[in-house]
């Protein structure tokens, strides 16, 4: 079996390496691109480096033989699911499509997940479709498809959470009482040590992450919150919330023990965090604004807690 070798065009540069795989070898899930580029079995330029590294015009990636070898069967996908997700498309153009994504689905497949929306997506979609953000697997709402390169490309080099012309609001039921309006910066800091994302709020580790968290609502031992974020860090707001003691209700993760189980009286096990609305402007000056309803599972806690 012999080494192939991929060379980075154009199109491709500055995308990041697990993710132009990732849009190559589609039935393979992110878990097994991430084993592969930590092994060395993918090198870039004959070297070892990281899965978030952005990849160059000219980079040469080497593939390692049993991949180009291998023959996956595709995933079986049914067409009740493929009409559940067509009725979650809440925009669509000639470049992006915009998913109201159900809570409790991945975005990619792989680490106990069979089948992740960007699979759902590509078996009805012509086009080539990749992930333009992400959104955890317990938060629905807004998320955000690429139908072709140049839109990906735009969409990921100049779109910046920091800029006027891209914004994303979020709404959450927090625990608590939630006062007053509050931003929140913040460093966000993983690492092997720790078994979580902690924030350090006073350090220079990690990374920058920034919220304003802004009440909407008293409820019963709980608040109905929405946030801006102005970051786009791992599990930011859940952190975030988690610090303030005001932790997002349902949230196994960072979560307070006795608050979700106050919440679990509702019989609702779906976590209260939602991608509300996103904002952008387009790579033809046309302004994108759409706003995702809120699952049932939400309006229903929100009825509960009233």
């Amino acid at each position: 079996m012999s080494v192939k070798n991929l060379t980075v065009d154009k199109d491709n540069a500055k995308r990041r390496l697990d993710n132009l795989l990732m849009s190559i070898y589609k039935e393979l899930p992110r878990s097994k691109i991430y084993s592969m580029i930590r092994k060395g079995e993918v090198r870039v330029n004959s070297g070892r480096t990281k899965p978030l590294y952005k990849v160059k015009e000219g980079d040469i990636i080497r593939i390692p033989p049993y991949l180009n070898n291998e023959s996956k069967p595709k995933k079986s996908i049914s067409n009740k699911l493929q009409d559940r997700f067509k009725k979650r498309v809440i925009y669509e153009d000639l470049n992006y499509i915009i998913l109201n994504k159900p809570s409790g689905t991945a975005v990619h497949s792989g680490s106990g997940n069979n089948i992740g929306v960007i699979d759902v997506l590509r078996s009805f979609y012509t086009e080539t479709i990749d992930l333009c953000h992400r959104l955890d697997k317990e938060t629905s709402g807004c998320l955000v498809f690429a139908k072709n390169k140049i839109a990906l490309r735009f969409f990921n080099k100049n779109l910046a959470l920091r800029d006027k012309d891209l914004k994303k609001t979020y709404i959450a039921i927090l625990k608590g009482n939630f006062k007053k309006e509050l931003l929140i910066d913040s460093n966000i800091n993983t690492t092997k040590s720790s078994i979580d994302h902690k924030v350090n709020l006073n350090s220079q580790e990690g990374k920058y992450a920034s919220s304003l968290f802004r009440p909407i609502k008293k409820l019963n031992k709980s608040s109905l919150v929405e946030i801006d974020i102005f970051s786009g860090r791992t599990h930011q707001i859940r952190v975030q919330a988690e610090s303030l003691k005001h932790n997002v209700a349902n949230d196994i993760k960072y979560g307070d023990v006795e608050f979700n189980k106050f919440i679990s009286k509702s019989g609702i096990k779906s976590m209260a965090l939602h991608a509300k609305s996103i904002k952008f402007i387009d790579e033809d000056s046309n302004l994108i604004q759409v706003e995702a309803p809120l699952e049932d599972s939400f309006t229903d806690l929100i009825d509960y807690l009233n």
